[in-house]
């Protein structure tokens, strides 16, 4: 049973989602307990590929409102933790044109660890996020027409 704190929802517009990971953060002690109260933004977070290591940019982590003088800047990039393995099947497949790594949810595991699931995304065009409202539209107004004719 995992406990999801933050879903990334920009992503999901914006992006198609092609493969999804899960990876561990690298966090200091005052920002898993800032976490845990749900004040970390992804808005405009991305990871990319560092040398061996993936890290994370651009996600907020609010300082801790409790700690005295032991803030971290907010907006730090943060180490990902992955498998050499896994880090180097990410790689190939940034390699492609047009793939980036985007966070979806930071969620805590049954065992009080921070994950983060990380996706393999492709941008998605002006006409892409036409064609999912629509069909997004269509399927809600099929769905209100069955309810409306559902005999009580």
């Amino acid at each position: 049973m995992k406990k999801v704190v933050v879903t990334n929802r920009k992503a999901y517009r914006d992006y198609s989602v092609l493969d999804s990971i899960e990876c561990g953060i690298e966090l200091k002690g005052c920002e898993v307990k800032s976490i845990r109260e749900g004040r970390i933004n992804l808005d405009d977070s991305f990871a990319r590929l560092d040398g061996s290591e993936i890290i994370l940019y651009n996600a907020q982590v609010s300082p801790y409102e409790k700690t005295s003088y032991f803030n971290e800047d907010p907006v730090r990039p943060r180490k990902l933790l992955l498998h050499r393995s896994q880090i180097e099947k990410i790689a190939a497949q940034i390699m492609r044109k047009g793939i980036t790594l985007v966070p979806l949810k930071v969620y805590f595991t049954q065992r009080g660890f921070a994950k983060i699931e990380l996706a393999l995304c492709k941008g998605k065009r002006q006409f892409d996020k036409r064609e999912d409202i629509k069909r997004r539209e269509t399927s809600i107004e099929m769905r209100r027409m069955m309810k409306s004719r559902r005999p009580r």
